[in-house]
């Protein structure tokens, strides 16, 4: 939490917004995600505080922030729907995570999925991990993730896929490992 403070704070400047939001109370911070005129920053901190809180105002700001290009932020989605507990948040961020247009910027989405544990989470990720998995595809780390998800969540309808990951070097160790854990069948 304290590395997004932080980083908003840098991008506030010495905007007196910044402390003022850090000091709203729930009703104010959602006020403010409708507001017209506030930077990026200030949703942010808004969504941020709101999910963390469990204010479910939070979540559609949140899941524009899960599909940002901005590394920082979508991580800081991923960690606010994580805790929000908002039933729509797996199917979101499994729309995002499939979504071939948006795979640039699918890793928190796809980090997110295994976290939730949610029953979209293992067909999302087989899906994205299919997708990715031709030869010289530039997401690796995408697909990366999507293996060690799938390890994670141990489901044996991965082990296809993961036999499949395992001939490509960049995913070869962490396939191997999350075949390990599988239930045998």
């Amino acid at each position: 939490m304290n590395d997004v403070l932080e980083r908003l704070r840098a991008e506030a400047g010495q905007s007196p917004a910044y402390e003022a939001l850090r000091a709203a109370g729930p009703d104010e911070l959602a006020a403010s995600l409708t507001s017209a005129g506030l930077p990026l920053w200030a949703r942010e901190l808004a969504a941020y505080r709101l999910g963390l809180a469990g204010d479910r105002r939070a979540f559609e700001s949140l899941v524009l922030l899960l599909n940002h290009r901005d590394p920082p932020r979508c991580a800081a989605a991923a960690e606010a729907l994580a805790v929000l507990d908002d039933p729509r948040t797996a199917r979101a961020a499994a729309a995002l995570a499939t979504n071939a247009l948006r795979t640039a910027y699918a890793l928190q989405p796809v980090r997110l999925l295994t976290a939730l544990r949610a029953p979209e989470s293992v067909p999302a990720l087989l899906a994205t991990l299919g997708r990715l998995l031709s030869p010289n595809d530039p997401y690796w780390r995408v697909a990366l993730a999507c293996v060690e998800g799938l390890g994670a969540l141990a489901d044996p309808r991965a082990r296809e896929l993961l036999v499949r990951a395992q001939a490509h070097p960049r995913l070869a160790v962490a396939a191997t490992a999350a075949l390990r854990g599988l239930p045998p069948g």
